[in-house]
């Protein structure tokens, strides 16, 4: 497989400014927390795909957690740059294909993501798709993967509501394009999603050992 490149989007683990939906059940110290236990398992997660691999932050670079994530994982650094979740996804996609063939973003949501996924939406993307998505139980989606940048894929979107996905396999399909979805899977986002994370990776919920 020719080398893609994947990027991760995280903020950084501020209270009150990381994972704001989940404050009121574990607080804004507890939340952001958690967020940072989240983009650790995420950034281990991306290191085992051997794939060169970027951190996209926000606001910006300057939170020591992200400096030490360079120390503990194969990882560069990029700021992200945009009003909204749409301008900076796109921003991304932008900048990251103009180096390298085939580009792969993630979140630090989905802790069932696993490498083997991250690295099968890679081997589509070489196979021919235009895009691949990661399609997510609440309506969003956990992964995109794209060949070539595309603006209408981010501009226009209901973020955060339970139609993006609807609205992006709209878009693709108004495109022309091919494109393959891997499995569904949940995204961490509510505090009802609690339980299935101290259930499903009691580590990363500080339940575990």
């Amino acid at each position: 497989m020719k080398s893609g490149l994947l990027l991760i989007v995280a903020k950084a683990p501020v209270a009150g400014y990381a994972k704001r939906r989940l404050i009121p059940a574990l607080g804004a110290q507890g939340a952001a927390v958690l967020h940072a236990r989240l983009i650790r398992h995420t950034l281990s997660t991306a290191a085992a795909t051997g794939l060169p691999t970027e951190l996209w932050c926000a606001p910006d670079t300057s939170h020591p957690f992200f400096a030490q994530c360079t120390v503990d994982y194969p990882v560069t650094l990029r700021c992200q740059a945009g009003r909204d979740l749409g301008e900076r996804m796109e921003y991304a996609f932008v900048d990251a294909l103009r180096r390298s063939p085939w580009v792969v973003m993630i979140g630090c949501d989905c802790p069932a993501l696993t490498s083997l996924m991250i690295t099968e939406a890679f081997h589509r993307l070489e196979h021919g798709c235009d895009a691949v998505i990661g399609p997510a139980e609440d309506g969003g989606y956990y992964l995109i993967g794209l060949r070539c940048p595309e603006p209408s894929l981010f501009r226009g979107i209901p973020w955060g509501t339970g139609v993006v996905l609807e609205y992006t396999r709209a878009r693709m399909q108004a495109l022309g394009w091919k494109w393959q979805e891997l499995p569904c899977f949940w995204d961490l986002d509510r505090p009802e999603d609690l339980s299935r994370l101290e259930t499903v990776c009691p580590e990363i919920s500080g339940k575990g050992p």
